[in-house]
């Protein structure tokens, strides 16, 4: 072998995450299948590492382990083509995010108006015409 294969201690050191988040991802499908040495320890091949850093920064984007799991696997079975999915999957997530973030924007919004407007008791304010919480226009149709 002309590439430096990698015990499972020294891929998870190196893309910063831990031996079991590394078993886990093997047992979930994403990364292959490792040689064994004649030992018995699993052996990975250099790319694992930045197959796990992509893994990792693919959920801090949003994707949850299974969208990540279906674009490795895309990507790994697309045999020359170009697209493995990802601009499609990536426009849907930004949706989603913007969508959280309107969401927060509003919860935001009515934060402040709470603030500004005082509430300091939610049952008082539920009864109240004047509360900006949401809760209040619900009491009467209650």
């Amino acid at each position: 072998m002309s590439e430096k294969w990698l015990r499972t201690g020294e891929v998870a050191e190196a893309a910063g995450v831990n031996a079991q988040t590394l078993r886990y991802y093997h047992r979930r499908g994403l990364l292959q299948e490792p040689q064994r040495s004649n030992g018995g320890h699993r052996l990975y091949p250099p790319e694992t590492v930045t197959v796990l850093r992509v893994i990792k920064v693919a959920q801090r984007l949003g994707f949850t382990l299974e969208e990540v799991a279906d674009l490795v696997e895309a990507a790994s079975h697309r045999h020359g083509k170009s697209d493995s999915g990802l601009q499609a999957r990536a426009t849907a997530k930004l949706v989603e995010v913007e969508q959280k973030i309107a969401d927060l924007q509003t919860i935001r919004d009515t934060l402040v108006q709470a603030v500004d407007a005082g509430c300091d008791d939610l049952v008082a304010c539920a009864v109240s015409s004047c509360c900006p919480l949401p809760f209040s226009g619900l009491v009467d149709g209650g």
